[in-house]
């Protein structure tokens, strides 16, 4: 039947949505769906998922309702409908499938690096779960490589963050109990590299690292400045250690032969 109904009979849209049969109505919005033409169906689908609900054509509709949203990238009334499709067909023909558009459309919605990263966030957690429950389904693969994205994002963030407060560098307005910018610098790069240790950003995380102790050595008093300068050559050593073929190898050198000339003589 579906395929049929709107080219059987010559029926406007306005038509299929005012009649009162659903079953009529059920089969014009596959056929709707099926044409790609998906703001059509779901406003029907809308006046048919509760009347349907628990028929079999109620599964169906609610599905096709999300994937509608989905495809018109209304990301977030579409995760409402998956959710509530799994939710409600815990056993059901779609449930793997809408659980994991149900992540991709949270993916789909996580904001610039610039922005509250919430959404990125729930998305993981969204996908997370999804492996959970089918580790070995077919989307799996796709699964772990927006998850990755979408963790590379986090570490961008966390990346700019640093970068504020290294080039805030030694303004104290913003400082508070003695605290520097420069030693935030470290500790967000560090907990960053600790919290996304496969980051492309790891190297650039590092150096940065190594810059802001050097910076905080030579900013700091005399009676700190001898650790300091001592924690930044230690830190260099890591750095070459880690990436010996650095683009920024000539300046980590750099900066490790002016800790070295600060340090005091030894007898």
């Amino acid at each position: 039947m579906a395929g049929l109904v709107l080219s059987s009979c010559k029926t406007s849209f306005n038509e299929v949505y005012k009649t009162m049969d659903y079953d009529y109505k059920y089969e014009a919005a596959k056929e709707y769906y099926a044409a790609g033409q998906y703001g059509k169906c779901y406003q029907i689908l809308e006046e048919l998922v509760m009347p349907l609900k628990g028929t079999e054509k109620g599964e169906e509709s609610l599905f096709m309702l999300a994937m509608s949203y989905y495809h018109l990238r209304d990301y977030e009334t579409a995760v409402l409908y998956f959710d509530r499709y799994y939710k409600t067909y815990t056993k059901g023909a779609y449930t793997e499938v809408a659980r994991f558009y149900s992540g991709k459309a949270n993916y789909m919605q996580s904001p610039d690096t610039r922005l509250d990263q919430s959404p990125t966030i729930e998305a993981i957690n969204s996908l997370v779960e999804f492996l959970e429950v089918y580790p070995y389904s077919k989307y799996k693969d796709t699964s772990f490589e927006m998850i990755s994205e979408l963790q590379n994002r986090l570490a961008k963030k966390e990346f700019q963050s640093a970068e504020l407060y290294y080039n805030l560098g030694s303004y104290s307005g913003n400082c508070y109990n003695g605290g520097s910018n420069y030693q935030a610098c470290i500790i967000t790069a560090e907990n960053a590299l600790k919290t996304y240790p496969s980051t492309p950003l790891r190297e650039d995380f590092y150096i940065m690292i190594l810059r802001a102790r050097y910076h905080l050595a030579v900013k700091s008093v005399a009676a700190k400045q001898d650790e300091r300068y001592q924690e930044t050559i230690d830190e260099y050593y890591g750095f070459k250690n880690e990436f010996p073929n650095s683009k920024y190898l000539k300046e980590a050198e750099r900066i490790f032969s002016h800790a070295v000339a600060r340090m005091p003589m030894k007898d």
